[in-house]
């Protein structure tokens, strides 16, 4: 089975998808356009891919079969894009964070609702293989039921060379990078029933905040810290890599800096090596968050063809939505707050 995919954005990190896709032509993708309002990186992406290329996305989903569109575009194109492609039937992923508001986000998920259209959203950390194996830990019972847990993305490195516009961004750190530490909150230890939250605006240069810290309780009673910060100063700097501790009913899981990963289960410690291969296009430090890319793609491929929702569905990534637009609000209220929850309409 062959699926076209289309891609919109041809930007910084839209590179990482295009060599993704291209990559996964053995498993059936095929990169068939391009798009992008910036005629050069179109054109640049058309040519190094050796696919059409395009500066309006409309004019791309009328002149070419697309089974899938992969919208990798800053969020604020988000909802008009992706209204495009579920118009006109196609199969959607958009790239985290879904949209600017929860609004914008619950109208999306109920037009490919009512359309009947696959939706899906890249978020990727936990795709990425160091996470895949936390995952296999917890659900290997190796550690019981998780009560507690720390998890981290703290680093200082220099993401303003190749995001310039993040100083001026309204919403950074949590929306940026700690949506993504929120959505692995929910993968490792479940729903959220609260959630509190700091934030903190240490770079002069930045207008949002670059250092949030929240604490979540779980539906299940566990609870979690979850970290993310551009402005630390500790090294060595562990960019790209997530750190995290996990307290179970009957052990522990840690991954410590350069992903070395131990779990302590039945009164034994275990550790291993759990770092992200290379691939062809990859290279570090990005290679894990490419990796994951990638894993993601694959992932978006296989349930497309099956015809299954994929595990980051629009549907589920809005419960994480919901945790990045209460820790705004817990932030400045002063106060835990719930989550919004979304239903299916009809």
């Amino acid at each position: 089975m062959t699926i076209r995919v289309g891609v919109v954005g041809c930007g910084f990190y839209a590179q990482n998808h295009l060599n993704s896709w291209e990559e996964l032509k053995s498993s059936g993708a095929v990169l068939a356009a391009v798009c992008d309002v910036d005629p050069a990186k179109a054109e640049a992406a058309g040519r190094n891919f050796g696919v059409p290329f395009y500066t309006d996305a409309a004019g791309m989903f009328d002149a070419e079969k697309l089974d899938l569109v992969d919208i990798v575009t800053r969020h604020e194109t988000h909802r008009a894009l992706c209204e495009l492609s579920i118009g006109r039937g196609i199969a959607t992923i958009v790239q985290k964070p879904f949209a600017p508001s929860w609004g914008d986000c619950v109208a999306i998920v109920d037009a490919a609702a009512k359309a009947g259209i696959w939706l899906a959203v890249h978020e990727n950390f936990r795709f990425q293989t160091p996470m895949r194996h936390v995952r296999r830990v917890i659900d290997s019972g190796a550690i019981g039921q998780p009560t507690w847990a720390r998890i981290n993305f703290r680093t200082g490195y220099d993401v303003y060379r190749t995001q310039p516009y993040f100083y001026d961004e309204e919403r950074l750190a949590i929306a940026d990078v700690g949506i993504h530490v929120l959505d692995l909150a929910r993968y490792f230890v479940g729903e959220v029933r609260h959630l509190s939250c700091e934030t903190q605006r240490r770079n002069p240069k930045v207008r949002a905040e670059e250092t949030a810290t929240m604490m979540l309780r779980h539906e299940n009673d566990a609870v979690s810290v979850v970290e993310c910060t551009y402005g630390s100063r500790k090294l060595p700097d562990p960019f790209p890599e997530t750190l995290l501790e996990i307290e179970g009913e009957n052990g522990a899981i840690v991954v410590n800096i350069g992903l070395r990963m131990s779990v302590t289960s039945g009164g034994q410690v275990l550790e291993e090596s759990i770092g992200s291969p290379l691939r062809a296009w990859t290279s570090e430090p990005w290679h894990a968050s490419q990796e994951g890319a990638f894993n993601a793609c694959q992932h978006f491929l296989d349930c497309l063809k099956r015809g299954v929702p994929a595990d980051t569905s629009g549907e589920d990534n809005l419960k994480t939505f919901a945790l990045v637009e209460a820790a705004y609000k817990a932030a400045e209220e002063k106060r835990a707050v719930e989550p919004e929850t979304w239903r299916r309409k009809g």
